[in-house]
């Protein structure tokens, strides 16, 4: 890292809260392959949209092939491409729009160092809301669903360190929202997270 760089403030997260009239956040979106986090994530970033709200989601199809495209699967580069997402939402977040990030991002190690960074108040006047959303299916189900066909594969050995089949997930201990989107609509997924939300004072829906 290096040492011969220097922090110039510029404005407040406050002062361009007031100015954009919305508070940011980060919705971290984890689970299984196949569980329903980007089509939830997706319907959710059209839902704040049509409210007026700034929202933008990573996600593998905008990050896997450009920011992160120099990384693999192993464990290593599990970890720094969850880095690398915890840092750009980080900076979603502080310019007040709503960051969605829909991953499957295993380790819980991991994810911690994605809110602890949200957490980290250096350089900012206040820490930045880190909302944690576990989509907990059965590994069954995600591969009766298997879209991609990811988990067949996996099974056959045509894809190493596969998630929840040669490569563990860590399931979240506490997470902010838990949705069995096994037994959860993709309609009442979003109004439970955004009912969250505005319960939480980060949405101003109607100001």
């Amino acid at each position: 890292m290096a040492t011969n760089i220097t922090w110039h403030a510029g404005l407040t997260r406050n002062e361009r809260s007031e100015l954009r009239k919305q508070k940011g956040c980060t919705v971290w979106f984890t689970g299984l392959s196949a569980s329903g986090k980007s089509t939830i994530a997706i319907a959710l970033e059209q839902h704040l949209l049509h409210l007026g709200l700034a929202t933008y989601r990573l996600d593998g199809d905008n990050v896997r092939f450009g920011l992160n495209k120099d990384l693999g699967f192993s464990p290593r580069d599990r970890e720094e491409n969850i880095r690398r997402i915890a840092e750009v939402a980080k900076l979603f977040a502080d310019s007040t729009t709503i960051a969605l990030t829909s991953f499957i991002s295993p380790y819980k190690a991991d994810r911690q160092i994605a809110r602890d960074l949200h957490a980290d108040a250096k350089n900012t006047d206040s820490p930045l809301p880190f909302i944690e959303v576990f989509i907990d299916i059965p590994v069954e189900e995600a591969e009766k669903r298997d879209p991609k066909g990811l988990y067949k594969k996996a099974r056959a050995g045509e894809i190493k360190e596969f998630t929840g089949i040669s490569a563990p997930y860590e399931a979240p201990e506490k997470p902010e929202i838990h949705i069995h989107s096994e037994k959860t609509s993709v309609e009442e997924a979003v109004a439970q997270i955004t009912k969250y939300l505005q319960d939480q004072g980060l949405l101003k829906i109607g100001s």
